[in-house]
């Protein structure tokens, strides 16, 4: 193992104890490990930090203030003076043309995000290690002992939802690691799935779980070789060539003979996947899907599956627009991740106000076509997205009337052929000139099923009730019907499969809005989408529930 070198850094008057390792000149990145807070320090780290000095990184780590050998005291430390300590460090230590792999433990998850956002491209791994995320109010606060501002802040139910941290890390491209215990007992279950979604967004991300770790994970590190050694591989996956090599060469097998991908770039609008425009050197166009989030990838030989079939089905439907299949490897048996090629669509997806009321009724015109698909076989029945036992719904007597609706038996229904997840972000618009929007696409068919069309309209009113505001969810119906869908069920029935679709965004309905975002739709907050799902679903229990 190198040899660790110890320095100190002086910042705000305060001495920063810390060690150094790994080549000085030549090094493929440096690495900068961040420990936790309360006792943590960086004496933890000093196996991890081997590591990443062998190979082949210049290795760094320090004492915040009020930590380890540090000078200062924890109080008065913040997650500003946090960043602002790393920043000053990591300037003066790290060659300004290395590429930076920053790799952080409970708090400096925060730290790291930071740290990310002021860096931008110079990132080029992350590694999150049961990473915390705060709310932005926190963020000038000192830590005080344990009484005061920061930790109101930081225990107030939910508060990290707004965390700046989480749109930093979404936005990220690079190699990520996010590494967690099975049980955390420090971190909620709800923040590590926030920040695992994040990273799934766009990063080239990898989700290990280390069964029986707990919280501390420097500790585990130290003390366990093999998933040290096994981490810092991770970490460092593809560094040079920027990762997902399987992928590459497997893209590369299935294109016609002499081509080549030529660029890349994301396609906005998805939430349960990787979307990817790959642009060959002829001009031609494909996508590709990638499945790294970690349901999403443990389903993935299913919905792949599924979805390959599905397209290879509509191929020979008038009036569904979908892409042309090239190829897929569900099980991931020679890709990164699990994966599915295929043509690009023309058109975009539409999210915005305008002509809003034609492309409603188009939404539902093609909802109706699809419900008239008769498949060759029968797609897997549906399956529920919530229960009444899943369902955390904040108190009050509206929530619990809406639970109360979905403890019955599902209602009987006539069952037809569903998209299951049919929604403005699954369908493209093109504008043909005067005569205003038409539909050019309809994708994401992963999780198509048998079942009522109930569900389906059901599904797309939650989402236009949460873009475009209470009344577009609760007038669909109509607009489905009136455009030759098939019969809905009538009150309590129809009740049942609304709510069934609504509750399951509940209390986190701003996960739904994660890609509107991303396409503009920067008012729809999480306090703006809460108070539309609760207007929504009071609606539906006022038009539909018996003895209203």
């Amino acid at each position: 193992m190198s040899e660790l070198i110890p320095f100190t850094h002086t910042v705000d008057g305060e001495r920063l104890s810390g060690l150094c390792g790994g080549p000085a000149d030549g090094a493929r990145a440096t690495a900068v490990l961040l420990h936790g807070a309360g006792n943590g320090g960086k004496e933890r780290l000093v196996p991890l930090l081997e590591e990443f000095a062998a190979r082949g990184c210049r290795a760094l780590a320090f004492d915040f203030s009020g930590h380890g050998d540090s000078t200062g005291r924890l109080r008065e430390l913040s997650l500003r003076r946090r960043f602002g300590q790393a920043v000053s460090v990591i300037d003066a230590h790290a060659r300004v043309d290395s590429p930076l792999v920053l790799v952080g433990f409970s708090m400096s998850g925060q730290t790291v995000a930071d740290l990310l956002r002021h860096y931008g491209d110079r990132v080029a791994a992350l590694g999150l290690c049961a990473p915390a995320v705060y709310t932005g109010e926190a963020w000038d606060v000192p830590f005080g002992d344990g009484d005061g501002r920061f930790s109101e802040l930081i225990r107030r139910p939910g508060s990290w939802r707004d965390s700046p941290a989480l749109d930093v890390l979404a936005a990220y491209e690079g190699r990520a690691v996010l590494a967690v215990p099975d049980t955390d007992e420090v971190i909620p279950p709800a923040v590590t799935e926030a920040v695992s979604q994040a990273l799934a967004r766009r990063a080239q991300f990898t989700h290990r779980e280390l069964p029986g770790a707990g919280h501390r994970l420097a500790l585990w590190f130290r003390d366990r070789p093999e998933d040290r050694g096994e981490f810092a591989t991770a970490v460092l996956a593809g560094l040079d060539g920027r990762g997902w090599t399987a992928t590459r060469a497997w893209v590369a097998a299935q294109l016609p003979r002499g081509r080549t991908v030529g660029t890349t770039s994301f396609l906005t609008g998805g939430w349960s996947a990787q979307m990817r425009r790959l642009t060959l050197d002829d001009g031609g166009e494909l996508a590709l899907r990638t499945f790294v989030k970690p349901f999403f990838r443990r389903h993935a030989p299913g919905l792949l599956a599924r979805e390959a079939g599905i397209l290879a089905l509509l191929a020979d439907q008038d009036g569904v627009p979908a892409a042309r299949l090239v190829g897929v490897d569900a099980a991931a048996e020679h890709c990164d991740h699990p994966s599915l090629l295929m043509s690009v669509l023309p058109g975009r997806v539409r999210v915005d106000e305008e002509d809003l009321d034609v492309r409603v009724d188009l939404l539902a015109a093609q909802l109706a076509r699809i419900h008239r698909v008769v498949p060759r076989e029968r797609p897997r029945v549906y399956q529920a997205w919530t229960s009444p036992e899943r369902v955390d719904a904040p108190e009050g007597g509206l929530w619990q009337r809406a639970v109360d609706v979905i403890r019955r038996d599902p209602p009987p229904y006539e069952g037809c052929f569903l998209h299951r997840d049919f929604h403005p972000g699954n369908v493209l618009f093109t504008d043909s000139g005067g005569d205003g929007p038409r539909i050019s696409g309809v994708v994401d068919w992963v999780e198509t099923s048998w079942g009522p069309a109930d569900l389906d309209v059901a599904h797309c009113s939650t989402a236009l009730a949460l873009l475009h505001g209470p009344e577009y969810g609760l007038g669909f119906r109509d607009r489905y019907e009136a455009r030759g869908g098939r019969p809905l069920a009538d009150g309590p029935d129809h009740l049942y499969w609304r709510l069934l679709d609504a509750l399951a965004y509940v209390p986190d309905a701003a996960k739904l809005g994660v890609p509107w975002r991303e396409l503009g739709r920067t008012d729809l907050t999480p306090r703006v989408l809460a108070g539309r799902l609760e207007a929504y679903v009071a609606g539906l229990l006022e038009r539909y529930a018996e003895g209203r």
